[in-house]
C-alpha cells in the first residue's frame, strides 16, 4: 500500500509542496477548477464507465454506490494532461526548500502548532510520532488544510484508468474510493482530492487511506476531509507508526557526525540521517522530501535556517542573485510571482518579457549579466 502512495506523490510532484487546489467545496463540479479539470464528453470513455461498473458490481461494490458516486463525474482531459507532463528532472534541493520550508509555511505551522497542540499532544501520546513531524507533513501536504484539492476523486481515478498509462493501478484507486464512499465515511460530494487522486489534509491515495486512516476522534467515520483535521492528522501518524516510526529518536540533522551521512545536492550542506527519515520516505520516496519534512519540523518547532550554503546555480547565480533578479523584474513591471529565488515559469515569462521589451535575444534565462543589467 505505501508503495502505491509513494507513487502517486512522486508523480504529482507539486502536490508534496502543497499546490494542489483550494480547499474543498460543495457541489459536482468545483467553481474555481480550470475549464480542462471539468468534464468533458468523451464516447470511449463513457463505454470504458459502463465496462468498468461490471466489474466493480463483481468486486462488491453496489449499484446504489456507482450510481451516487458516478453522479457529475466524468472524463477530465486536464488530468491526462497533467500525468503526461511530469517534470523530467526534479528541483534542486536548494529550490525545494526554499518553498517547502519558506518563511510563510514555518510561520503558518508555528501557529498550527499553537492552535492544536492538544489534539497533536494526544496524536503522538498514541503514535510516538512528534507532533511538529506531524505538523510538517500537514504543511508540506495541504498547506496546512487550505489546499486540500477539489478534484472529484471518481473522476480523477476513472480517467487515469481509462487512459490506460497505469490503468490497473488507477483501476483500483476507483474501486477502492468507491468502496470508501459505500462504507460511509464521507458522502460523494466530498469525495475530492488532487488531479490524481490524493485525498485530504494529509493526501491519501484511496488505498492507503483503507489501509491507515483511523478514526481518532471516535465519530464512527475516518473522516480525512472534514475541515476538522484530527483524523487526518492522526492517520499521519498512524501511517507512520505502522511503517516503523521509532519513538524518541528524530529524524536525522544537518552535519556529518554520526550515523548515515548523504548529501543530496552537490556542493550543498550535508545532513547525519536515522532510521525514522527511512520512514518519512515511505509518505514519499524522496530524499528531498523527507530533509523538507524534517527541517520544517525542526524550524516549527523553534529551530534555525540550515548553517551550510548552496553553489551557484547552472547559470552562476547563487539563491540571493536569483532573489535580487526577481525583485529587479516586479520593480520594472514584469510578474515573477514573487522573490523566491526558485526560477520557475512565471520568473522564466517575465524574463522573456524583459528581454523582448529590451529587443535582445528571448531565451526566458537567467544569467548574471541580466541581473546586472536589472542592478543598474
Amino acid at each position: 500500500m505505501s508503495v502505491d502512495r509513494r507513487w502517486v506523490l512522486m508523480a504529482l510532484g507539486a502536490s508534496a509542496l502543497g499546490a494542489c487546489g483550494s480547499a474543498p467545496v460543495r457541489g459536482p463540479t468545483a467553481p474555481g477548477l480550470p475549464e480542462d479539470l471539468r468534464p468533458q464528453p468523451n464516447a470511449a470513455y463513457d463505454a470504458w464507465v459502463q465496462a468498468f461498473q461490471q466489474r466493480a458490481l463483481r468486486r462488491g461494490v453496489s449499484q446504489d454506490t456507482l450510481t451516487r458516486g458516478f453522479r457529475g463525474t466524468g472524463y477530465l482531459p486536464g488530468v491526462v494532461k497533467r500525468d503526461r507532463n511530469q517534470p523530467e528532472t526534479r528541483r534542486t534541493l536548494e529550490d525545494y526548500l526554499s518553498i517547502a520550508v519558506s518563511d510563510e509555511r514555518v510561520a503558518l505551522g508555528r501557529a498550527a502548532l499553537r492552535q492544536n497542540a492538544a489534539l497533536l499532544n494526544r496524536i503522538e501520546a498514541r503514535y510516538g510520532v512528534p507532533a511538529p513531524i506531524v505538523t510538517a507533513i500537514w504543511g508540506l501536504e495541504s498547506f496546512y488544510g487550505t489546499r486540500r484539492g477539489d478534484v472529484p476523486v471518481v473522476s480523477a481515478t476513472s480517467t487515469l484508468a481509462f487512459d490506460g498509462r497505469r490503468g490497473a493501478f488507477f483501476e483500483e484507486q476507483l474501486t477502492t474510493a468507491l468502496k470508501i464512499l459505500q462504507a460511509g465515511d464521507v458522502s460523494a460530494d466530498r469525495l475530492r482530492g488532487s488531479w490524481a487522486g490524493a485525498m485530504g489534509h494529509t493526501q491519501f491515495i484511496p488505498t492507503s487511506y483503507t489501509a491507515f486512516a483511523v478514526d481518532f476522534d471516535g465519530d464512527g467515520r475516518r473522516d480525512v476531509w472534514s475541515e476538522d483535521p484530527t483524523d487526518a492528522l492522526a492517520s499521519a501518524a498512524a501511517y507512520l507508526s505502522r511503517n516503523g516510526w521509532r519513538r524518541g529518536v528524530s529524524w536525522g540533522r544537518e552535519g556529518t557526525s554520526g550515523g548515515r551521512v548523504i548529501q543530496p545536492q552537490a556542493g550543498g550542506p550535508s545532513f547525519a540521517v536515522t532510521a525514522n527519515f527511512a520512514v518519512i520516505k515511505r509518505y514519499n520516496n524522496s530524499d528531498s522530501y523527507a530533509i523538507g519534512v524534517g527541517h520544517l519540523a525542526d524550524r516549527i518547532a523553534g529551530g534555525g535556517p540550515l548553517r551550510g550554503s548552496f553553489p551557484p546555480d547552472a547559470f552562476g547565480l547563487t539563491k540571493d542573485d536569483r532573489i535580487a533578479l526577481q525583485r529587479g523584474l516586479t520593480a520594472r513591471g514584469f510578474d515573477t510571482g514573487g522573490a523566491d529565488g526558485v526560477i520557475g515559469a512565471k520568473t522564466r515569462a517575465a524574463i522573456s518579457a524583459y528581454q523582448r521589451q529590451a529587443g535582445v535575444a528571448v531565451t526566458g534565462d537567467p544569467s548574471p549579466s541580466l541581473l546586472a543589467q536589472l542592478r543598474a
